[in-house]
């Protein structure tokens, strides 16, 4: 199969039951057939499955299908998006090891890159992507790791994939990238030279607001280290979790169409606002890398950001006028969802740090749902409106 859309809604394993759609394994552990198959599979003679912490059927099914959609060779799933993050930095580097990172990262990974991980002596360089040329100098004997997330949360900064995996090569680095936001539909970073694709899929994989879960998916020598990693720390993702991330595969093709479809309209209506700063969407021709978006992405994203003039006290009055769209640090969700960073997700960052990634009081970043475009934008528009 090679489509997509196909691959996503076909790709499963069957029981002897024969089964149409996939069944839930909601087991702790499997039975061999002697001592010997228990022992040949703990020592990984051959295949099977042992206990759910180190793989289940269905956490096996979301794999195959992410790993299709991704063009990666194996995978793992994990408990939660961050606990994909975490382990696809700590299985592959070691104490005196160092990260070079774009310096545009979700919260929850500038903290583990500032204050995790140098506990254990790992250290880490911020790069500013509208400086590549200047990236050569960042990278030390030490380093062995490049973490990139495009677009980025939730600045929506692009960067360039084929860049990226051509500066992992030449300087020998574990090429990471947070490819969430775009999900394997719109961008596969592989193609690009990516060695490790990472996922919270809590988001738009399961797409309506139902689970966690995470995915580390990648060159299969690379999932062999994560995936020792990963069965002896136990961030393990529930059977059932992996059941609904599955079956929420079989509809992300056509979800995200409608998601950015949707955040393209909105993006548009507002752009020009006179009570906001700036709009800012990957596929807006304003957006400062829109050829670069054009490039390697088939459509937007369902993510854009307001900013509001006013600040901080605007952006509040503004979220609390919102009658339609929930408040909430989710995103991805059927429904549309506002966040303000600066107060919730990015919080632990210091002001100059959100000022370095384009944070600043008055951004809203706005998760552009599946309800008709018209009335979330009427649901915006009030709300502007009602906040002056």
């Amino acid at each position: 199969m090679s489509h997509f859309e196909t691959d996503a809604i076909r790709i499963q394993q069957r029981s002897n039951q024969k089964e149409h759609s996939s069944p839930i394994f909601l087991t702790s552990s499997f039975t061999f057939e002697s001592a010997e198959e228990a022992r040949a599979m703990f020592a990984d003679e051959i295949p099977g499955n042992i206990y759910s912490r180190y793989a289940n059927p269905n956490s096996s099914d979301l794999i195959a299908k992410v790993c299709a959609a991704e063009g990666t060779e194996d995978g793992i799933a994990t408990a939660s998006g961050m606990a994909a993050m975490f382990a696809s930095i700590a299985s592959l580097l070691q104490q005196g090891d160092h990260i070079l990172a774009s310096r545009s990262l979700f919260g929850s990974t500038h903290q583990l890159l500032t204050r995790v991980f140098p506990k254990w002596g790992i250290t880490s360089s911020y790069g500013d992507i509208s400086d590549y040329l200047n990236w050569d100098k960042l990278v030390q004997p030490n380093t062995k790791m490049l973490f990139i997330e495009t677009p980025s949360n939730p600045g929506l900064e692009i960067i360039d994939l084929e860049w990226a995996g051509k500066f992992a090569a030449a300087h020998n680095l574990i090429l990471v990238v947070d490819n969430c936001f775009a999900t394997p539909y719109l961008q596969q970073p592989a193609k690009w030279g990516a060695h490790i694709v990472a996922h919270s899929a809590t988001k738009y994989i399961d797409g309506q607001g139902r689970v966690l879960g995470g995915l580390i998916l990648g060159k299969s020598e690379l999932i062999k280290e994560v995936q020792f990693f990963t069965r002896h720390t136990g961030p393990s993702i529930s059977p059932f979790n992996a059941w609904i991330l599955a079956k929420s595969m079989e509809t992300l093709a056509v979800r995200m169409d409608r998601h950015c479809e949707n955040a393209l309209k909105v993006a548009n209506y507002f752009e020009g606002n006179e009570e906001l700063e700036g709009v800012k969407y990957p596929f807006l021709k304003s957006h400062p890398q829109h050829e670069l978006a054009l490039k390697q992405m088939k459509a937007g994203g369902g993510i854009i950001t307001l900013t509001l003039k006013g600040g901080l006290t605007r952006a509040q009055r503004f979220i609390d006028q919102l009658q339609m769209i929930s408040i909430t640090p989710n995103l991805g969700d059927s429904r549309s969802i506002v966040t303000h960073p600066a107060s919730t997700t990015h919080s632990k960052l210091s002001a100059e740090e959100r000022a370095k990634v384009g944070i600043s009081d008055g951004l809203v970043r706005l998760s552009v749902g599946l309800e008709h475009y018209e009335d979330i934008i009427k649901d915006v528009e009030q709300a502007i409106s009602k906040s002056k």
